[in-house]
């Protein structure tokens, strides 16, 4: 798990924002059932946000960093990998993820995003975007090279090199579709400089608009409250990101 269970976004609440919010059950193409979390600006979306949690899936640090993009205007939905292997329930601090994790695949991850993509069209949202982080950060880069018509996808530490449910990102490199952000973290333990140079590379050959940043010291999951000592890479980062939503809508 990338946060402490008592994490959130290093992200201000926009006070008097007129937002709505909603837990919902989506199906997925093959069938099945996973859940969702979905906040929207009352008026019409600036655009639509597809988040990617890290490997515990769908839990409140991402439930409440939909609610900082929807209080800034985005429509956003957050949801969960494991709908096939744990169901839809909500559960508990004490749930062991990485089996679950183990038997997701890029085919069903990314079918289940195009489920929620579809549901932020339904909110009104015309350009969509995705988010994610570690785990979800590969996702929303494969998501790129998925047919979904994404605008934009971003990927917090995630590993570009890594096959896991399916090829690695940079396999895929010359099927993605849109422009790239990649926010590293300089310190990881397990994606490497060479990763992020190779996948900087990479980018530059299949002729992909992009960015990579490397935050010189920052661990992996530098963005979170708690961690003071990187809130200025995770200002940075949200500023980032904000930027490359806005650019490309």
């Amino acid at each position: 798990m990338c946060f402490d269970l008592d994490s959130a976004p290093p992200v201000a609440v926009v006070s008097g924002a007129a937002v709505s919010h909603d837990h919902l059950t989506l199906a997925s193409a093959d069938g099945a059932d996973f859940a969702a979390f979905l906040a929207a600006p009352d008026d019409a979306p600036k655009a639509g946000i597809v988040i990617f949690p890290d490997v515990r899936g769908l839990y409140r640090f991402y439930e409440e960093l939909a609610l900082r993009f929807a209080e800034r205007g985005y429509a956003a939905i957050a949801f969960d990998y494991f709908g096939r292997t744990a169901g839809v329930a909500e559960r508990g601090d004490d749930f062991e993820y990485m089996p679950h994790v183990e038997q997701t695949t890029d085919a069903n991850v990314q079918a289940d995003a195009a489920a929620a993509i579809a549901r932020l069209r339904e909110a009104g949202a015309e350009r969509i975007f995705s988010v994610g982080f570690c785990f979800g950060g590969r996702a929303s880069w494969v998501a790129a090279a998925s047919g979904h018509g994404l605008a934009g996808a971003v990927g917090f530490y995630g590993s570009p090199t890594r096959d896991r449910g399916g090829p690695s990102v940079l396999a895929r490199v010359h099927e993605i579709e849109c422009p790239i952000l990649a926010l590293q973290a300089g310190a990881d333990q397990n994606i490497t400089a060479e990763d992020n140079a190779a996948f900087d590379r990479a980018l530059d050959e299949a002729g992909v608009e992009h960015e990579v940043v490397t935050y010189d010291g920052a661990p992996h999951s530098f963005f979170d409250r708690k961690q003071e000592e990187f809130a200025e890479a995770s200002d940075d980062a949200w500023r980032r990101v904000l930027a490359f939503v806005d650019r490309h809508s």
